[in-house]
């Protein structure tokens, strides 16, 4: 459906502005400061920006749902006429999920683990329409499973027996139970892989035309907003920076905060191994003039060697007289990691990567085959060789949020594996963790803070910075830079590149964004349910893919 941009606006904001309450000893945080847009029935508006633009602060605005008693909202929201600040909530209650609905971030902390996804969605129909009854409310559950792609018969599991991509066509199907006029939806792709995201992305499109809705994307991943917005509005710092047609402000944008967020977003084109402009540095100056590139030989001694490596999970039983069959996780995995090398580990959702970065960090026994670390036996390795990987092996998280533990400063969670992993003194080690802080561009005047004083990417600093602390000789990094906007993502991947080139250490980079991976990596080993399906260098596997699976995930990333 073409947006009907003369027609009466469906959705009206001005001057919004949301506000959270100081807390003893400090003051209100203004998170949007009037903001002003219109949204035409059918239309498409893209909303970016960093981490903490006030994108979700909007969102969460425009259905009424921060907390009055620590939360003030001002300004005008009018949804068909009807003013939404300052409503009661019953009014509110009547107008959400009916009228406006929010697709969320997180499907899975989104849904009720407790009741089955049909119930849940016919629950959603039965609040908007309470003279059906509980038959249509399912039948009307079932029809819109079907038409997100789920099969109607699914309706009476519960939410952790889907994928990621499929909680979040449950999300969607919830949000448009009732045919709402707008539709927001929260970062709805973040940490799928390319083409579960492709899809998503391309069902929402679909039922956003069929039914008229108009939308509010909420991202901070520009290349989502590129082919699926009509217009989009950028927010810096809760202020509007600017709007425009999509495709306009991507090819031209005029403010220089635009033109820096567009030039830091990685893609297929962008050189390997150049250093990515960011949003505080926009033209970097390269520290490489090509690309990188290890050489792999015959002969190489190997740091990390898998041989048909398994990983079964007990299964589930199905009937009551017959074993249940494993979950085989991984199955028959081979590859290798030089010193030094960069290996990308890339696949769908479930396809088994984080289980083998599990098996590879001494986390997870495998169930068969042999993994090798230096040259000696580590499927069931001694004492003295669990506390050398232990040591030489670290790891880096996807969420900077959680990986963090909150009631710890900086300085102790850094102190932790240098107190276990070498002999330095307390005083030593406090040197050592400031020094550790200033190699991942932290002042050691933060050593004394805690997690919830930094950004998102501050975090995944200093969680780079533990994994360098016992001064390791292999990182797994396991999605470390798909909850990063785009700048913070380029900051990041920058530090990465630096730190292993100047000290040599060796990566297992797992990842679903292949961008991502086609710049940092040297080889890239590429996984389909439990199994390596292919893997070559870089370049290679992008000019002449071998499978037709990796050929699919390739279109789905153009």
């Amino acid at each position: 459906m073409t947006p009907n941009t003369s027609a009466e606006p469906v959705l009206s904001v001005r001057d919004l502005s949301v506000t959270f309450a100081a807390r003893p000893g400090s003051v209100p945080v203004r998170a949007v400061h009037g903001v002003s847009f219109d949204l035409a029935p059918g239309e498409v508006l893209g909303l970016v920006g960093e981490s903490g633009s006030g994108k979700s602060a909007t969102g969460l605005a425009l259905l009424g749902l921060h907390d009055p008693r620590t939360t003030t909202v001002t300004g005008s929201v009018r949804l068909g006429g009807r003013e939404l600040v300052g409503a009661g909530e019953r009014e509110l209650r009547r107008v959400r999920g009916g009228r406006i609905a929010l697709v969320f971030q997180d499907a899975l902390t989104s849904l009720s683990p407790f009741h089955t996804v049909g119930a849940q969605l016919a629950e959603m129909y039965g609040l908007h329409h309470p003279g059906a009854g509980r038959t249509e409310a399912r039948r009307r559950a079932a029809a819109m499973l079907d038409r997100v792609g789920i099969p109607a018969a699914r309706a009476t599991d519960h939410p952790h027996r889907f994928s990621g991509g499929m909680r979040q066509r449950v999300m969607i199907a919830m949000a448009l139970m009732n045919e709402p006029d707008v539709l927001v939806a929260d970062e709805p792709t973040t940490a799928l892989d390319a083409r579960v995201q492709r899809q998503v992305l391309d069902l929402l499109g679909e039922l956003q035309r069929e039914h008229g809705t108009a939308v509010l994307l909420v991202s901070h991943d520009l290349g989502v907003v590129a082919g699926h917005t009509d217009r989009t509005l950028v927010l810096r710092h809760g202020e509007s920076v600017e709007t425009a047609p999509t495709a306009d402000l991507l090819a031209a944008p005029r403010q220089p905060y635009t033109r820096a967020l567009v030039g830091a977003a990685l893609t297929l084109d962008t050189v390997p191994g150049s250093v990515l402009p960011t949003v505080d540095d926009p033209s970097p100056a390269p520290a490489r003039t090509a690309p990188r590139a290890v050489e792999v030989r015959p002969d190489t001694s190997w740091l990390v060697e898998a041989e048909d490596l398994a990983v079964h999970f007990p299964g589930r039983r199905r009937h009551p007289f017959r074993a249940p069959e494993p979950l085989r996780a991984v199955e028959g995995l081979g590859l290798r990691i030089a010193p030094g090398e960069t290996l990308g580990l890339v696949g769908e959702s479930g396809s088994g990567k984080s289980t083998t970065s599990r098996v590879l960090a001494g986390l997870q026994r495998p169930t068969g085959g042999v993994l090798r670390y230096d040259g000696q036996d580590a499927t069931r390795p001694d004492r003295a060789l669990r506390r050398r990987l232990a040591r030489e092996v670290q790891l880096v998280f996807q969420d900077p949020y959680a990986s963090l533990n909150p009631r710890r400063t900086v300085a102790q969670t850094l102190d932790t594996p240098l107190r276990l992993h070498t002999t330095l003194t307390a005083p030593e080690r406090r040197e050592r963790s400031a020094e550790l802080l200033e190699q991942v561009g932290l002042p050691a005047a933060h050593l004394d803070r805690h997690p919830h004083e930094f950004s998102g990417g501050q975090r995944q600093r200093i969680g780079i910075a533990r994994a360098l602390a016992p001064g390791p000789r292999l990182i797994i990094a396991d999605e470390p830079v798909s909850a990063l906007d785009v700048s913070v993502q380029a900051q990041v991947l920058n530090l990465l590149a630096e730190l292993r080139d100047r000290l040599g250490v060796a990566f297992l980079f797992v990842s679903h964004d292949l961008a991502v991976v086609r710049h940092f990596c040297d080889r890239i080993a590429v996984m389909h349910h439990g199994r390596l399906v292919e893997q070559s260098p870089r370049d290679h596997l992008f000019a002449a893919p071998h499978t037709d699976y990796t050929r699919s995930l390739l279109a789905a990333a153009h």
